[in-house]
């Protein structure tokens, strides 16, 4: 969005919010963090290199108290930086995933000089009159696939300015687009089936094949996908029929000013693309489906990925003769849109960098440990889903949770009579379930500021399927705790 298409002084007081900012709750979560590392015993597990996992891993029962190293004022200053990288030994941290941002962002700038993006949402519209609820269930269950099979989660941030003025057309608002790819992407994480990321990562942290327990995982996908397209169209279908009823009624017509930059009334009925348009939009389509195959099938990162969308931006401006200023300027204009983004990624991550620094995670595991152990099977699963639920606040990451705790706790369900498998799965789904939530999650925190949600609003949202996802997931597994 370039200076010109700033909301007016009204539009921006609609869009602002008595609650905190995610800045705001970022940095106040890494003073908590900090004044924890206070109190909770600072203490470690021994560790061994898991060739399988590619990760040192922890060796259950060598927990040992260690000399303390809490977190005082440099370091909570010097966590924002720290969360990009590390200030002493320049390691990377998240600013791979922070500069992916910045070329994402730079990308979508480009495209919208050309003016495809505006004139083909008028043209879907017109041919989804009367039917744009489907959209709901079709996204929901594409970006169910990408996080069941490779934990589609940092990705699904170039998504947000693309689907969210589509579904603001179609007459739902901003949190809907955000639920569409937050909700859908992290519904397919939390009922992993293949995902290298979380599943595949425990289940060799905890000794069994990957495909121990996929049955169980399918339900969960299946049955939360399910519970979740219908919560969201129902959300979608009383707002459309009541704009009042949205949960960001109040920014309603900002959001409108925002995305759609004046375009919903024009004349949807003559909106009809060029030819100089078609092959921008048939360029970034192929973008984001190289990216996909990129992501699951070659290995790419944030670095390859932000390749992609450099060189795509540049061709694109090419093919719509932009010129080299405007080409520039655009890329840059759209790349400033999204700097808070990244600037919230690496407020996220000095959180971890906190907890890690301050050693207080293999605690934490530790009082997880003794909680568990002597429990008959219903409540030591039960109990379980919760000990992750909680650590899943502190370690966000599939994969750093799963390395971290699936050596320690897979193994006390020997001594339960509960399968490891089940173990996997309770870590899994509820990491997922946190992740839908997680201000410490950057993928959270960044999606809602992309939509322009405000994090209270998102809550009031989600509260009443975080709690139907809860009885669902218990009772699965529950259920699998008796098989």
């Amino acid at each position: 969005m370039t200076q010109d298409d700033q909301p007016p002084p009204d539009a921006e007081r609609d869009l602002a919010s008595r609650f905190p900012t995610a800045y705001t709750i970022l940095f106040g979560l890494i003073i908590v963090i900090a004044a924890l590392t206070w109190i909770i015993p600072a203490g470690q597990y021994d560790r061994v290199m898991n060739e399988e996992v590619g990760r040192e891993v922890a060796v259950p029962g060598t927990y040992q108290t260690v000399e303390s190293n809490p977190q005082g004022f440099v370091e909570v200053m010097l966590a924002p930086t720290a969360g990009f990288y590390d200030p002493d030994s320049y390691a990377a941290n998240a600013i791979d995933v922070a500069l992916f941002i910045l070329f994402l962002g730079g990308f979508l700038g480009v495209m919208n000089a050309t003016g495809a993006i505006d004139t083909g949402i008028r043209s879907a519209m017109r041919h989804l009159e009367g039917h744009e609820i489907w959209m709901i269930p079709i996204l929901m269950t594409l970006f169910a696939l990408g996080g069941t099979t490779y934990g589609m989660a940092e990705e699904t941030l170039a998504f947000y300015a693309i689907l969210i003025p589509v579904i603001l057309a179609a007459g739902y608002d901003a949190v809907t687009g955000v639920a569409i790819i937050l909700i859908g992407a992290g519904i397919g994480v939390l009922g992993s089936t293949i995902n290298p990321f979380a599943t595949v990562i425990a289940a060799n942290a905890a000794d069994i094949p990957f495909t121990d327990g996929i049955v169980l995982r399918f339900i969960l996908l299946i049955g939360g996908l399910l519970i979740c397209i219908a919560y969201v169209m129902r959300y979608a279908a009383r707002v459309k029929a009541e704009p009042s009823r949205s949960v960001v009624a109040k920014q309603w017509d900002a959001h409108r000013r925002v995305f759609l930059k004046g375009q919903e009334g024009d004349d949807i009925e003559n909106a009809t693309l060029n030819t100089t348009q078609i092959i921008a939009l048939t360029i970034f389509g192929l973008t984001f489906a190289v990216m996909i195959w990129g992501v699951s099938s070659q290995g790419w990162w944030m670095a390859r990925m932000g390749a992609l969308f450099f060189g795509a931006a540049i061709l694109i401006g090419l093919v719509a003769r932009l010129g080299e200023k405007k080409l520039t300027s655009s890329f840059v204009d759209g790349a400033r849109e999204l700097l808070g983004v990244a600037l919230v990624v690496g407020l996220a991550r000095g959180i971890v960098v906190i907890m890690e620094q301050g050693m207080i995670a293999d605690t934490i595991l530790h009082s997880a440990e003794a909680s568990l152990g002597g429990l008959p099977e219903l409540a030591f699963i039960n109990l379980m889903f919760w000990i992750e639920v909680g650590m899943s606040f502190f370690v966000p990451s599939s994969s750093g949770l799963a390395v971290l705790s699936m050596p320690i706790l897979a193994p006390l369900a020997d001594f339960a009579n509960v399968g490891r498998d089940l173990v996997v799965t309770a870590y899994q789904s509820a990491n997922g379930l946190v992740n839908l939530i997680n201000p410490t999650f950057a993928v959270v925190i960044g999606g809602l500021t992309i939509g322009r949600v405000s994090y209270d609003r998102w809550l009031v949202f989600i509260w009443p399927l975080l709690l139907i996802l809860t009885v669902f997931i218990s009772l699965v597994i529950s259920v699998g705790a008796f098989l």
